[in-house]
Order: structure tokens, then C-alpha cells, then sequence
């Protein structure tokens, strides 16, 4: 359901901000936002070809359980852009406030890519491209991440004005930031609840050892003057 629910919050904000207020994301939905553009391609099409065509790339660095999550979340993404196409604008009129469109964006993006990556996928292959571009060029992760996100903001110039460029980045800055967030959320907390837990049994057993050892020597000595 996570997932689901996911592709459902990503795909409603690259339909009905992303593509109506003219700003864009990094990465493989950047890329969507661009071939749409040019080739009048629907994205519902654009997202499965772009994803298969990551996987394929890293099919040698990725695990099968990441696969099958990764496929559902891109069916499933496919099939709710096709389905906010289908229906009228939600959110009207973005094109005269990129400032609120960026933020909104970015916070729907941010959201939904974090809730299918804390499930074990990915919405869209950016994940497998940036671990195939670490690996063939021996770079750390996050650096390819960047390069990617940055060629496909490049290219987005060529139909997007510089202006609302600055906005896209605000939109790539918001949704990084929530996708680390909500892949996170709660779990750092239950790793400290855990190892507090674990001091406290250890001190609890450490306690026993002692007091055994106690007993046995009193019980020694006890024998000793007999």
C-alpha cells in the first residue's frame, strides 16, 4: 500500500503542478517532463521505458526483491499519471505562483518518492542509474545522484525559462530533503529505543553476575570455616 499510495501523491504533483506551473525535477522524472515536452509523448509512457531502460543498466548491481518492488512502483505509476491526465486540473493556475507551485511540488515529490523507497523500491530509476554511474565511473553515490540531477536541469532550459529554473531548484531542494525525512521518519528513534533497551538488559544481567558471584563466594567461606 505504501507504494501505491506513493506513486499516487508523485504522479499528482508532476500532473498537476509540475507540468502546469513549467518547473521540472532532476533525474529520470526531469527527463520525463522533457521528452514530454519535445516529443508530445505521453508521460504514462515516458516513466515505464525510462525506468525499464535504468534497470537494465544496473541489472547487475541490484537485487531481485528491489526489482519486483521497483516494477510494481512504476506500473503503478504509470497508471495514475494516465488517470490525472484523464481528469481535469485539481490545482488550477500554478503557472502565476512558482514559488507556491515549487514548494507544493517538491513536498509531494519529496513525500512519495520517500514512502516507496522506505518500502524497499524506487519511483522511477533514478536509483538504479545513479548506482550504474557510480559504479562505471567509481564515484560515491551521492555525486552521481547530483550529476544527473544537473544535466537533466540543463537540458530543461531548452523549453523551460531560467527563471522558473531557480524555482525547479527549490522543487529538487524540497523533495531531496522530505524523501530523506520520510524514508527515515521513526526510525532513528526506534534504533535509540532499542539500544537503550539493550544497556539496560545488559546492566540487568551484569547486575545477576554480580550477585551470583557474591552468593558463591559468601557460600565459599561459609565452607572454608567448617
Amino acid at each position: 500500500m505504501g507504494i501505491v499510495a506513493g506513486t499516487a501523491i508523485v504522479s499528482f504533483g508532476i500532473q498537476n503542478i509540475h507540468q502546469q506551473a513549467d518547473i521540472t525535477e532532476g533525474g529520470v522524472l526531469g527527463m520525463i517532463l522533457l521528452l514530454s515536452h519535445w516529443f508530445n509523448i505521453s508521460p504514462a509512457v515516458l516513466s515505464p521505458v525510462l525506468d525499464i531502460l535504468c534497470y537494465v543498466l544496473a541489472f547487475r548491481y541490484i537485487s531481485r526483491d528491489f526489482i519486483r518492488l521497483s516494477i510494481i512502483a512504476t506500473i503503478s505509476f504509470a497508471g495514475f499519471l494516465k488517470l490525472w491526465g484523464m481528469l481535469p486540473l485539481q490545482l488550477p493556475g500554478m503557472l502565476l505562483h512558482p514559488l507556491i507551485a515549487a514548494l507544493a511540488g517538491g513536498a509531494l515529490v519529496g513525500i512519495g518518492v520517500g514512502m516507496v523507497i522506505r518500502q524497499g523500491g524506487s519511483c522511477g530509476g533514478d536509483d538504479a542509474l545513479a548506482l550504474s554511474i557510480s559504479k562505471a565511473f567509481k564515484w560515491r553515490t551521492a555525486r552521481a545522484y547530483l550529476c544527473t540531477d544537473i544535466i537533466v536541469l540543463l537540458l530543461s532550459i531548452s523549453y523551460i525559462p531560467i527563471q522558473r529554473i531557480a524555482f525547479s531548484m527549490i522543487t529538487v531542494t524540497v523533495s531531496s530533503y522530505l524523501v530523506d525525512f520520510v524514508q527515515n521518519a521513526g526510525r532513528r528513534e526506534k534504533l535509540e529505543t532499542t539500544a537503550k533497551n539493550i544497556s539496560v538488559r545488559n546492566s540487568d544481567i551484569s547486575e545477576k553476575s554480580e550477585n551470583k558471584r557474591m552468593v558463591n563466594v559468601y557460600a565459599h567461606q561459609e565452607n572454608g570455616s567448617y
